[in-house]
């Protein structure tokens, strides 16, 4: 835990901690998490391996908005490794057997999906709010100036997750070795504030600039509908609001409780003291961030609907899939029906033949 002045006693916070059951919920998580996460790696692999061929077979179209997508995609597959040990931990109820270097890759993995996933739909937002708002600054979303941002992106996060690398976040309590959960990280001194800037740097300066960039962009659309009724049904436009109000959604529902709850705890700690919070808050903050941290997760099935509202060309491979699944639905149970029609047929004009033979007899 902290070692500052708010701190009392480092050693004494510890032993209650210790002394304070955080996984009381064991039996419902070991059942609960490894569906939840199952249900993840299976839509999110499929989802964007699916968005990357695309991608491959299209990379003659590319452009600025499906780059960013593409760096999407790369994340959560990147991601999506990393969630087959993570079950396991979670079905085994919370034991890490892996080793601390494990430990910390998948760690490393999942903080570098998180921050690379908000950047990246940032990214998309200012895309679509310089296209509609701006369509004759075509300069920053030439696919050379697009590839730059996208290195900064990625050196910003590598810089925001590789000193996870100097922490040790396995922890041996007992009957279980735990990894990557929140009590490990409290020895890191002045933990609240740090947790409290990610906050602000990760969730809610994108979110703001998210916003930003849609509500400029339903104005100037609204102004446009005013001077020409046919520019609302541009496709430039539609395709705009499509795209940032799915990533509003996302942010909603995936970024939003976690944060939320890491805030309300945050402040809590730092107004009444580390080692003054009572056994049940305790309890309550680490039973919501494994639920809040699946539903955060939930951000890698997602994310190829960005992709779908994005990209022309992985609109058109998905529905062409769907349209021939649909085909083949249909010719199955027609072919099955005239297989069906011919075999009464043939049952009717046997029984009929029997009949005679037997009235002949």
């Amino acid at each position: 835990m902290e070692t500052g002045s708010i701190a009392p006693d480092s050693t004494t916070c510890q032993s209650n901690n210790s002394a304070c059951d955080l996984y009381e919920h064991e039996d419902s998580a070991r059942i609960l998490l490894p569906v939840f996460y199952s249900v993840i790696f299976i839509i999110g692999v499929l989802g964007n391996v699916l968005a990357l061929t695309v991608v491959i077979k299209n990379r003659k179209k590319i452009n600025s908005t499906t780059l960013y997508s593409t760096n999407l995609v790369v994340s959560d597959i990147l991601f999506t490794t990393a969630l087959p040990a993570r079950i396991a931990y979670y079905a085994m109820g919370f034991h890490w057997p892996f080793g601390e270097l494990l430990c910390k890759l998948t760690a490393l993995v999942f903080y570098i999906n998180i921050y690379a996933a908000v950047n990246f739909m940032t990214c998309l937002s200012i895309d679509r709010f310089v296209a509609v708002v701006h369509p004759l600054r075509t300069r920053i979303r030439t696919v050379r100036c697009a590839t730059y941002i996208c290195c900064s992106v990625w050196f910003l996060v590598l810089a925001q997750t590789l000193p996870l690398l100097t922490q040790s976040l396995s922890h041996e309590e007992g009957k279980r070795n735990t990894c990557m959960e929140y009590p490990n990280f409290e020895k890191i001194p002045n933990l609240p504030w740090m947790l409290l800037g990610a906050c602000l740097l990760g969730y809610v300066i994108p979110l703001g600039i998210i916003l930003v960039c849609y509500s400029k962009i339903s104005y100037k659309l609204y102004q446009n509908a005013k001077k020409n009724p046919l520019a609302e049904k541009s496709g430039t436009n539609r395709k705009a609001i499509n795209i940032i109000i799915f990533i509003i959604v996302v942010f909603i529902v995936c970024l939003t409780p976690y944060h939320v709850a890491i805030i309300k705890h945050m402040i809590t700690k730092i107004m009444f003291g580390e080692c003054d919070l009572e056994c049940s808050t305790q309890k309550l903050f680490q039973k919501t961030l494994h639920y809040t941290v699946f539903l955060m997760n939930l951000n890698c099935c997602l994310d190829p609907l960005i992709y779908f509202f994005a990209c022309r060309g992985y609109k058109s491979t998905i529905l062409r899939i769907l349209r021939r699944q649909g085909s083949l639905s249909l010719s199955s149970m027609a072919r099955t029906g005239h297989e069906e029609s011919s075999r009464d047929i043939g049952d009717a004009h046997t029984a009929t033949v029997t009949t005679e033979l037997n009235g002949k007899r």
